[in-house]
């Protein structure tokens, strides 16, 4: 048998077995894991068959009848299994009735033969039977009255005119080969006889015989008449009586099992669905979201022997053994322009950039998206450097595609033109290149006075936006600022009691919020986290849902990469909770009470 494990599903094929221990294979165990898929033989179907001294004896009989008659006895097997349980019986049988001594048995192929040295050597995976016998110096496969028949010319000729004998032939079923021959050599003689030992294929000679043609057809093409007598082995219906056996036993169960018959080369899909499940562990594990919310969990999945691990990747050394590498990426690209022109471009593409200065020689850095810095190391040249990852990659090639565009841009052409006075005098210290003077911002850059805003600008910028765009959709909005905790005054005991019995119930420091109300019901955008709370469900939903195409499209692409998840952590979250906490929202946002 064999369990087939693919991604976790388990497919279990067991092939010809036995639950019946026979003369030197131990008998079929059933495997301890439930199977997803089982594919059965069907040979005998549901019936109940004899033990395996009945049909040993029905089978010795047989054969000893054929020879009583002066006939020749063909059993065509395969080169292993069956072939060595069947010598097994002969050689015994032929041991327990000196009259057969005389009579020889052969087995005629050459794999056989090479295979009984593998039987005779590696005898402690056989039963308990055979390795008994083993220490007591008796080898059961070192066979006393059968031997291997030498294939040479015209063989089966010469066995076929001598005296009674039985030959195990192969292939089983008979379409070609040794028992293919000596089947069209013995068929016409009615005191020869045919015992097919095992399973046929249909479309075989094996299975044709078994209905006990007036003739078969030679290989020749000829037709030879048959007399000989076919000992038939199990039933053509027996895999239809199986499957309705067993859709009757799994009727009334909740399983849900589907029985498949296909016939020989017959494609079966089978569409299987399995639920994987990843269990967290580390810092994951101690830190559980709470049961109502709604957000997601991201880690490292960690795949072993097709169970999954969800840890964070701090944790990876430790739980697993395992360690990450990062791999810096590093371009240098030539420039014919200056430093501001390159930012005044960056800016237009992706809203804003950080700059300052990087730790080698001080050289000046911008750093785009939060990803990738381009480093000024020189007049003429740029150095990109990023972290690789499919998303940080594809940054950097667009920003390497704006770089490479600048010399060729017609803005940057009207940007770095000037007039020439066609005077030739000393330069000094205020003549500077067209291209390294204050740019005019861009129109797509998130630009301020003389150039861009500084972070906390940006972010209440935006939130201006975000509250214009509400506007639009709900109308008048209300912002809501966060009131002081009230001061405590002690009383002539020195205890810190509230003068006021009321001032005990007033509600804590809050946080600015903004206020979208719809008749008498409201809900509040929480500004430093851009929460949505309020009741009823419908229209928190509602407002949640705006605020999410508020944050997409008011933002700039830079924005929309770092903080498009409301859960995220950036450069940006940090601005606009620094601008919130500053007071500076309460100022540029124009509200309505």
């Amino acid at each position: 048998m064999f369990m087939i494990d693919i991604a976790g599903l388990k497919i279990l094929y067991t092939g010809d077995y036995s639950r019946e221990e026979d003369r030197h294979l131990v008998k079929a165990e059933v495997p301890p894991v439930r199977p997803d898929v089982l594919i059965v033989e069907s040979t005998f179907g549901v019936q109940s068959l004899e033990g395996r001294h009945e049909k040993e004896a029905r089978f010795t009989s047989e054969v000893h009848a054929i020879i009583r008659r002066g006939g020749h006895v063909l059993l065509p097997v395969f080169a292993l299994g069956g072939a060595q349980e069947l010598l097994l019986i002969l050689d015994e049988y032929w041991d327990q009735h000196p009259e057969l001594h005389d009579v020889p048995v052969y087995y005629a192929s050459s794999l056989a033969k090479k295979c009984m040295t593998v039987y005779q050597t590696y005898i402690h995976t056989m039963n308990a039977n055979i390795r008994t016998r083993f220490e007591k110096r008796d080898n059961p496969f070192v066979f006393k009255h059968i031997s291997s028949l030498p294939h040479t010319r015209n063989w089966e000729k010469k066995v076929a005119d001598g005296p009674p004998c039985v030959v195990l032939a192969t292939p089983g079923f008979l379409h070609t080969g040794s028992s293919r021959e000596l089947l069209e050599l013995w068929a016409p003689d009615p005191r020869n006889g045919l015992i097919i030992t095992g399973y046929s294929v249909e479309g075989t000679m094996a299975r044709d015989i078994m209905n006990e043609p007036d003739e078969i057809t030679g290989l020749r093409g000829n037709a030879i008449p048959r007399r000989l007598s076919v000992l038939v082995h199990g039933e053509q219906t027996a895999m239809g009586r199986l499957r309705g056996a067993l859709q009757s036993k799994y009727k009334n169960r909740d399983e849900d099992v589907k029985v498949h018959t296909p016939r020989n080369l017959e494609t079966l899909h089978l569409t299987l669905q399995g639920d994987r499940v990843a269990r967290a562990i580390g810092s994951l594990a101690n830190n559980p979201p709470p049961a109502n919310a709604e957000s997601l969990i991201s880690g490292l999945l960690v795949s072993k022997d097709y169970s999954y691990t969800l840890l964070d990747p701090k944790d990876l050394r430790e739980f697993t053994g395992l360690s990450t590498s990062d791999v810096l990426q590093m371009v240098r690209i030539a420039i014919g322009c200056g430093w501001e022109l390159v930012r005044w471009h960056l800016e237009g593409m992706y809203g804003f950039v950080q700059e300052g200065l990087g730790n080698e020689n001080g050289a000046r850095v911008m750093r785009v998206m939060g990803a990738v810095h381009v480093k000024h190391i020189s007049e003429t040249e740029l150095m990109l450097e990023w972290i690789a990852s499919a998303s940080n990659d594809m940054i950097a090639d667009s920003v390497i595609a704006v770089l490479m565009g600048i010399d060729s841009s017609p803005a940057s052409v009207k940007l770095t033109n000037s007039p020439h006075g066609h005077h030739h005098v000393e330069a000094t210290s205020e003549d500077v290149r067209p291209s390294d003077k204050r740019q005019t911002p861009h129109p797509h850059a998130n630009k301020g006075q003389g150039h861009s805003y500084s972070p906390e600008e940006a972010a209440v910028l935006r939130l201006e936006r975000i509250v214009h765009f509400l506007e639009a959709h709900f109308g008048d909005v209300q912002m809501y600022e966060a009131k002081p905790a009230p001061n405590p005054e002690v009383n002539s005991e020195g205890n810190t009691d509230m003068i006021r019995e009321d001032l005990a119930e007033t509600p804590g420091p809050e946080e600015p919020a903004i206020i979208v109300k719809l008749d008498d019901k409201e809900a509040r955008i929480n500004l430093m986290r851009l929460t949505v709370h309020g009741d009823p469900e419908p229209l928190r939903r509602r407002v949640e849902s705006v605020l999410h195409m508020a944050i997409a499209t008011t933002g700039s692409l830079a924005e929309q990469l770092t903080s498009a998840d409301l859960n995220s952590t950036s450069d940006y979250e940090d601005a606009r909770v620094a601008a919130v906490q500053g007071g500076l929202v309460q100022v540029e946002v124009t509200t309505s009470a």
